[in-house]
């Protein structure tokens, strides 16, 4: 899954793109380059089972993060758009700190006129890319119009009136086949999203409303910089952070994409996968082999807590808590799976 780093000018987005993924950005970047990296997702299940099963190899969930060129008004080149539409869900990253170093382009910190600013360009982006497809649809449609391009226009005309509402498109409901003729298109608020507000020291912990998100990249970048774990402990405590906001942003990000994880754990590997929330076993099997899907038996499943708390595989069995489950057995976060199949 791709995430874009999306925000106005100094708004943080370089430091929190290199504090996410350990990548410095280039000083040669050109204007307008979007530049990528991955990012383990933090999970102390993980952590655990790798402890319990001392594998020859622990591997962790990825987010895959794109940093897009800063979001500018709609009078200039959106060079932001084509990366952000190729991505799973957009960060939008907005500025709620002060500081006389850093200039603000609007100049003034005001996080609610700028993230309206930011909807406004979103708007505006998938309005004129919806246009321009009922254009060129009107002329491929002179003579003998198809169902689909029928259904196409009919879409279309929805989207644009809701647009014009100012409404964001993952708004209007679609149906499976709708959904088909349109996801070519990569409309921007049809997109999933997550708010959010880069803080200052002060504003750590305080509530910015439902669906907002807060970091202080700039305390993150002084956590991230303490070597001796005792002493980040202790600036961390000072500082009124129980965990990095790191770990919680990736977290929050893997939730809004409507992912979740399963384990498979052994003396080989111990593996978070990543799967939507709601998918069967055989889709999760899938994503560890074609052949585990297309061959699917069975999946024997332990919950996290339960080999925590008996200790061994063996007293999850004697307790009776070992689950054998079939082809519409719905995978649960944190469940720790043995696939069985026949190809």
């Amino acid at each position: 899954m791709k995430i874009a780093i999306l925000g106005l000018a100094q708004t943080g987005k370089k430091t929190l793109f290199t504090l996410l993924t350990g990548r410095s950005v280039p000083e040669s970047r050109k204007v307008g380059e979007a530049i990528e990296g991955s990012a383990p997702i933090n999970d102390s299940r993980v952590g655990a089972l790798s402890d319990f099963y001392q594998p020859k190899k622990t591997t962790y969930a990825e987010n895959q993060f794109v940093l897009c060129p800063d979001i500018t008004d709609s009078n200039t080149s959106r060079l932001w758009m084509d990366p952000a539409r190729r991505c799973d869900l957009l960060c939008l990253l907005i500025r709620s700190f002060d500081s006389p170093d850093t200039f603000h382009p609007s100049g003034s910190v005001d996080p609610e006129r700028d993230r309206k600013m930011i909807e406004t360009e979103l708007l505006l982006a998938d309005m004129q890319l919806v246009e321009t497809r009922l254009k060129r649809l009107a002329k491929e449609m002179k003579n003998s119009p198809t169902p689909e391009q029928i259904l196409e226009e009919g879409l279309l005309q929805r989207f644009n009136a809701a647009l014009e509402e100012e409404k964001f498109l993952s708004t209007v409901s679609l149906d499976a086949d709708e959904e088909k003729a349109i996801k070519s298109l990569d409309l921007v608020t049809r997109t999933p999203l997550l708010y959010a507000y880069n803080v200052s020291e002060d504003d750590i912990g305080k509530d910015f409303g439902p669906g907002v998100f807060t970091i202080s990249c700039e305390i993150e970048s002084e956590i991230s910089g303490i070597d001796d774990e005792g002493e980040r402990l202790e600036f961390m405590e000072a500082m009124g952070i129980t965990e990095p906001s790191l770990h919680r942003i990736n977290a929050a990000l893997y939730d809004a994409l409507g992912l979740m994880s399963f384990y498979t754990s052994g003396e080989d590997e111990c593996r978070a996968w990543t799967i939507r929330k709601g998918s069967v076993a055989p889709v999760a099997g899938g994503k560890i082999h074609s052949d585990i899907e297309r061959g699917f038996i069975r999946v024997e499943v332990m919950k996290f807590d339960d080999l925590m708390a008996a200790g061994s595989e063996q007293g999850v069995k004697q307790a009776g808590k070992m689950q054998l489950n079939g082809k519409d057995y719905v995978i649960e976060d944190g469940d720790i799976c043995h696939f069985l199949f026949n190809v």
